[in-house]
């Protein structure tokens, strides 16, 4: 099992945030270095609502993946929250929560989930898939960072 901790102070209203954060097209541009796009099934642009299903497929440790998720839980602009639906986890959980600070944004996000395969999951997620997903969740967040910033 793996729990990753992201903040990043972002100089741009909650709200600019959390629909950035959202919206599939920006996604897939701050992931663009995994080659990551939206795919059927679920939304394939736009913002994310409660409830709706996204796909995305992209290269992470050298093998394309492709995960599904639904949004479970969404309290714009604070928090949203996406589950694995399918995908090479056994669960994966995402919150994103965004909250004022000072003149801007504190973004923190939690990547929670657990690899297959037993104990040989376990030292996977320890060795390789939890600092693998920590860095990338850390590059997205800052290029998202960069375009709120520089549309704020």
């Amino acid at each position: 099992m793996f729990r990753i901790v992201v903040e990043t102070h972002i100089e741009a209203p909650p709200e600019r945030c959390f629909d950035l954060a959202r919206d599939v097209g920006v996604h897939c541009r701050t992931a663009a270095f995994t080659r990551e796009r939206a795919v059927p099934p679920g939304r394939t642009a736009g913002l994310l609502e409660l409830g709706d299903l996204v796909t995305f497929e992209a290269v992470h440790l050298g093998i394309r993946q492709r995960l599904t998720a639904r949004i479970v839980e969404l309290d714009r602009p604070f928090r949203f929250v996406d589950e694995q639906v399918t995908g090479a986890f056994l669960w994966l959980r995402h919150v994103h929560d965004f909250a004022a600070q000072g003149n801007g944004t504190l973004m923190t996000d939690v990547l929670e989930g657990a690899s297959p395969l037993g104990l040989l999951g376990v030292l996977a997620d320890r060795l390789l898939v939890g600092p693998h997903l920590k860095g990338f969740l850390t590059r997205k967040q800052e290029e998202l960072k960069r375009l709120a910033e520089a549309s704020a």
